[in-house]
């Protein structure tokens, strides 16, 4: 850190206390060149996440609604709590890993099909015939098909 009055840049801490109800750091500093004091606050850095919808409309992320269709689409499926948790996980890391503030619901539907391909076929091709709005019965063969190969 950088000292604000003689612009040298070695400062150590002094103190550190959790400061605004512990949603920062308040760190008193001191510059080993001139011997003054300051206070610096450290604080997370959040991105609000905005996921652009299917009709462009555009609403705050939400995990819930991905562990949601996930839970619907493995319901009376042989996947544990705990594989459902740890896809949904998954997931989310490689949303945020983008690090993009917005993300089209495409991109993670299809996040959400790709590991439900490997975790369980039917769960996959349950959330698949809601995601991609199967119309009629041969584009739900189609997706069969391909599931097969």
């Amino acid at each position: 850190m950088k000292c604000p009055f003689c612009s040298h840049e070695n400062t150590r801490v002094i103190d550190s206390r959790p400061a605004e109800e512990n949603n920062s750091i308040r760190r008193r500093r001191a510059c080993d060149e001139c011997g003054k004091r300051f206070t610096t606050y450290e604080k997370i850095e959040t991105i609000p996440l905005i996921i652009i919808k299917k009709d462009n409309n555009r609403e705050t992320y939400d995990r819930q609604k991905i562990e949601g269709g996930v839970l619907r689409a493995c319901h009376k499926r042989p996947v544990s709590a705990q594989n459902i948790t740890a896809l949904v996980d998954e997931v989310e890391n490689e949303v945020f890993n983008m690090e993009e503030k917005e993300i089209p619901s495409e991109v993670i539907g299809e996040l959400v099909m790709n590991k439900l391909k490997s975790l369980d076929a039917v769960a996959y091709v349950r959330f698949a015939s809601v995601y991609r709005e199967f119309k009629d019965i041969n584009t739900f063969m189609d997706e069969l098909k391909s599931v097969l190969k």
